[in-house]
């Protein structure tokens, strides 16, 4: 861990109602006439960091977290079966996004999000290119279609084992089809124990992948409480089955609608779950970004990776 600043806990926290019956939980950190920065978390449904920040600069930055719909500290909680996941889409998060925005005052923020965080800050960014001053983004994904095939379907060719075991979680009737859409039925079963146990099968798949590379955490999917894992799963099959209503290319098509907008662009080069492809891609049409691969890291991340992220960091806050 690279830690710049002493530990750095949230003077405000609070929930936004979205008005569709969804509180969204966010907090603030840092000094609250700071440079206002976006922390955008991945899954979807990992949730907001609960420990404190030693990575921003107390003095010169106001930190946003928030908790995505329906995981972490927002209500209703995605392990509730009477969840409605149907108000749970990449453009609900966009509106919650600026929602929250306009509720805190801020005119223009820093955008910082990983994996999935990485996908909804692009969407977000490209929607309100306005809104957004820099952008640091780690392990980049832009959610197409090939990507979420790649991570549940290609990457079996190096686990086949794993694979296997991911697909046999599927009645049998399902195992030749779309994997995705009956894991996201199977986690919307009334029965806990069916919720539970396809929640395992994902989870063991996600952890099998990220378990070779370097600097790879054991369990760094499955370990959580019951219900996290509940959630989490059913909002990743529910998003990753409907392709997080993106076009296939979206991001990467509509990327000049990031010109002027600075961007460090950081990604492991052992990143089994998310090749590195999809990070040259964008980089290739978005000018005002800076590429940097990690020889040391997969998508788990490494310390060379953390230092670039705390410099860019860094580098932003005077801006």
């Amino acid at each position: 861990m690279v830690d710049l600043y002493p530990p750095t806990s949230p003077y405000d926290s609070g929930f936004l109602d979205t008005g569709d019956g969804n509180r969204i939980y966010y907090e603030q950190l840092g000094n609250p006439e700071g440079k206002p920065a976006l922390n955008v978390h991945g899954g979807p449904g990992s949730g907001a960091a609960r420990r404190p920040t030693r990575a921003w600069d107390p003095e010169r930055y106001r930190v946003i977290r928030f908790d995505q719909r329906n995981c972490g500290r927002s209500t209703p909680h995605a392990s509730d079966p009477a969840a409605d996941m149907a108000l749970n889409t990449t453009h609900h998060l966009i509106e919650d996004m600026e929602r929250l925005r306009e509720h805190l005052g801020i005119e223009r923020w820093l955008l910082n999000g990983a994996s999935w965080g990485s996908t909804l800050a692009l969407a977000y960014a490209q929607q309100h290119p306005e809104r957004v001053t820099e952008m640091v983004v780690t392990a980049v994904t832009t959610t197409r279609r090939a990507e979420i095939d790649w991570l549940y379907r290609g990457a079996g060719r190096f686990y086949p084992e794993a694979w296997d075991r991911f697909r046999d979680g599927v009645p049998e009737n399902e195992r030749d089809g779309d994997l995705l859409t009956a894991y996201a039925r199977l986690m919307e079963n009334p029965d806990r124990t069916v919720r539970e146990k396809a929640a395992a099968d994902w989870l063991a798949w996600e952890d099998a992948v990220i378990a070779d590379e370097p600097n790879g955490v054991p369990g760094m999917y499955g370990d959580r409480e019951a219900d996290a894992r509940i959630a989490f799963v059913r909002i990743c099959a529910h998003y990753f089955s409907n392709g997080a209503w993106l076009e296939e290319d979206q991001l990467l098509r509509d990327a000049h609608k990031l010109a002027g907008i600075p961007a460090v662009l950081l990604h492991g080069r052992h990143d089994m779950g998310g090749p590195v492809q999809t990070a040259w891609e964008l980089a290739k049409v978005w000018p005002d970004a800076r590429l940097q691969i990690f020889e040391d890291s997969g998508h788990a991340g490494s310390d060379a990776m953390q230092h670039a992220a705390r410099a860019a960091i860094e580098e932003f806050k005077n801006r």
